[in-house]
């Protein structure tokens, strides 16, 4: 299901002024673009992106003001149309009379603000761009370390709580335990957070649930982080060949973002908190172009050839 915005949570948000179609606050906003109607002024709507909230700055109101009384009419008919949830004018400008007669008609919100239009724009994205984005919650926990963020995975009760505990108490950030939301940005960028409910909680069974900012103070925990790499924790298996040179590199997809992945065969004795930070600096060391493993097999297949032409 899309999600949606209401303009009256944008008029709240930004505390925009109603002017006139206050019957049509409830309209919906499904896109996190935004127009200035710059073309629609002159007259040009043939691919005019009426779903947009519409901007209307010093600019569109300026050339509108030289428009004959029959073209200021016919342009505000056409902009107001049944699908655009709102018209803002910016800068705290008067707004046409036109349009404050059609858009009373067509139950259309007219809303205005003091501020900028290219600041009011660029915020408004911000804040729809964040409302609007596809969402998934994951169960695991995602922690900061080593500025990498680390989403650990793994069926119930394979230590994934515990792991976090060890890299918090190691120096590192908790951002959240059990249940993690994750919202994909426009640039197919993943950031997780914590639900509100559990936020700075962590479940350690035996013990039952701590308040990591209580317990280790401000600097082991935040709100939010982007998640660059999934270690996924699972029971070791004798016959599975598990790969221990680190070239097969292994994707997962959450939401439609293809996230690096790290699997970790957990048995007694293995130090996993120690393990998660070494693929955290691995990872780093790959980002700058120095991949050990490469490295490796590049000098072992160079050794290989060199004695081979030696025995010839």
């Amino acid at each position: 299901m899309a999600k949606k915005v209401r303009v009256a949570e944008l008029v709240q948000q930004f505390q925009l002024e109603v002017i006139s179609g206050e019957q049509g606050l409830k309209r919906i906003i499904t896109t996190d673009d935004l127009n200035r109607p710059g073309l629609e002024m002159a007259g040009y709507f043939d691919y005019h992106p009426q779903e947009r909230v519409q901007l209307l700055g010093r600019t569109e109101l300026a050339f509108f003001s030289m428009l004959t009384a029959e073209e200021r009419k016919e342009r505000m008919e056409r902009l107001c149309t049944e699908v655009t949830p709102c018209i803002v004018v910016t800068r705290g400008l008067e707004v046409p009379e036109e349009l404050v007669n059609i858009s009373q008609e067509k139950q259309l919100p007219v809303l205005r603000s003091s501020m900028a239009t290219t600041i009011l724009l660029s915020r408004i994205t911000g804040f729809l761009e964040r409302r609007l984005a596809p969402t998934t919650t994951i169960h695991g926990v995602l922690c900061d370390v080593y500025g990498v963020g680390m989403l650990i995975t793994g069926s119930s009760g394979i230590g994934k709580s515990e792991t976090a505990l060890e890299l918090v108490k190691r120096g590192h950030r908790l951002i959240a335990d059990d249940a993690v939301e994750i919202r994909q940005t426009s640039d197919s960028q993943l950031h997780g957070t914590a639900p509100e409910l559990i936020r700075h909680l962590l479940e350690i069974r035996g013990v039952g649930i701590i308040n990591v900012m209580t317990l280790f103070g401000a600097g082991a925990i935040r709100n939010n982080k982007r998640i660059t790499l999934v270690v996924r924790l699972e029971a070791w298996q004798q016959d599975k060949q598990y790969d221990r040179l680190g070239l097969d590199e292994e994707t997962t997809r959450i939401i439609d973002t293809d996230i690096p992945l790290v699997t970790i065969p957990v048995r007694p004795g293995r130090n996993l908190a120690v393990i998660i930070e070494v693929a955290a600096m691995n990872y780093r060391l790959k980002q700058m172009g120095l991949n050990a493993a490469l490295q490796f097999t590049n000098k072992l297949t160079a050794t290989i050839a060199e004695d081979m032409e030696d025995m010839d």
